[in-house]
């Protein structure tokens, strides 16, 4: 289960854009912009889609932890403890961060399966 109360204060952050779409994944609620994953809500984390560049920076700060998936870094990711963007500023300052690289980021191979 993800933190329902998280959610929707990255809602209201979102309110403004008209593309946003809800989806289920990597066990929490993702927040997708342009078909593209930008934020995704867990239980104790919040999984930012923030770009190489911004994830380096924000690690050396120790502010977050890198997504590591099936034992390699994903570079573009990184985990934020809830508990560490409770402030709205700090939410703010994450979802800005997912919402600056979500043009440059690649979206997602479409499954065969799921085409029409």
């Amino acid at each position: 289960m993800y933190d329902l109360q998280m959610a929707d204060r990255i809602r209201e952050l979102l309110v403004d854009h008209e593309d946003v779409i809800e989806k289920t994944m990597f066990n929490g609620l993702c927040f997708m912009v342009d078909d593209k994953m930008l934020i995704c809500v867990t239980n104790d984390d919040l999984l930012c889609r923030i770009g190489e560049a911004s994830a380096a920076e924000e690690l050396g700060k120790g502010t977050c932890r890198q997504m590591i998936m099936r034992g390699r870094a994903s570079k573009d990711f990184v985990y934020v403890p809830i508990e560490g963007a409770i402030q709205q500023k700090d939410l703010k300052h994450w979802v800005e961060l997912c919402l600056d690289f979500n043009p440059k980021a690649k979206s997602s191979k479409k499954s065969k399966r799921n085409a029409p």
